[in-house]
Order: C-alpha cells, then sequence, then structure tokens
C-alpha cells in the first residue's frame, strides 16, 4: 500500500472505522513528520457518561506513526504497529486532538539501527488534549522497522 500524503488524508476521512467513530484527519505533513487528528463528541460517538470512548481515544492514534515513517522510508522498509498503550488523564469532552510528530532525528536514527538489516523497535509519545489544551491521556505506540534486503 502506497499513498501520497494527500491521498492518505482523504482515505482516512473515509475510512469506515474513523468515519463511524468520528475521528478526522485534520493535517498529513507531506514529509511524514506530522500529524493532526481530531475527534469531536457527539450523542453518537460518546460512551454512558457522555466522554470519549477510551477506545476512540486509542484508535486516533492507531495507524499514524506507522503510515507516516511508511511516507517517509518509502517502499525500502518494512514498517508495522507492534504495540500501544494509553494512560487516561481525564475524560474526552468537546473535541479532543491527537498531535503526532516525527523528527528528522528519528527518521535518522530508524535508518542507522537497521541499516545492515536488523530489526528495530521505536516508542512513540503522543498526547490527546481538548479544547483548553488539557492533556486527556498520553499514549504510546510501538512500531516495527526493518530495511528490505537488498535495498
Amino acid at each position: 500500500m502506497r499513498f501520497t500524503p494527500g491521498q492518505l488524508r482523504r482515505f482516512m476521512r473515509l475510512w469506515p472505522p474513523f468515519l463511524g467513530a468520528g475521528i478526522k484527519v485534520v493535517e498529513f505533513a507531506d514529509d511524514g513528520s506530522r500529524v493532526v487528528v481530531a475527534h469531536k463528541v457527539s450523542p453518537l460517538t460518546r460512551n454512558a457518561v457522555g466522554t470519549a470512548f477510551g477506545g476512540t481515544i486509542m484508535a486516533m492514534t492507531d495507524p499514524f506513526f506507522m503510515l507516516a515513517s511508511m511516507v517517509r522510508l518509502g517502499r525500502d522498509y518494512t514498517v508495522w504497529d507492534t504495540a500501544g498503550q494509553v494512560e487516561f488523564l481525564k475524560p474526552g469532552k468537546g473535541t479532543i486532538t491527537a498531535t503526532m510528530e516525527i523528527p528528522d532525528e528519528t527518521y535518522e536514527l530508524i535508518k542507522a539501527k537497521t541499516a545492515d538489516g536488523s530489526k528495530y523497535r521505536h516508542w512513540f509519545d503522543a498526547e490527546v488534549v481538548d479544547e483548553d489544551g488539557d492533556t486527556v491521556a498520553r499514549v504510546r505506540r510501538q512500531v516495527y522497522y526493518r530495511r528490505k534486503p537488498g535495498r
């Protein structure tokens, strides 16, 4: 699966799990350095106590470190999500936003760790914040990387 960042933005807006959950891709940087995703809690997307589902908060970050890495590293690498963790800090109300960033230094580290064909797993951190900028949840995602043989 190889898409441009613009195609990924459009595809993920219409992807049934995100569409049904009310998750929207706000930004997907062309260089795979930044992704911003938002979710507006509504009568159709709230849980029994009127806040964002924990699974929705986790899903907001689910594929994006992997997809951004695929955009940046290209076809020379095998990239996939391997683990996720979440710490819920307060109820998600209104519009909540997750910003995922991968700096150039991280991509350089990934390239260095996999240059000889070794596998490498990297943990990424993201915060989900509410409209006031308060942290709703801290999410960690682990992504697997391996340079493909002969590349």
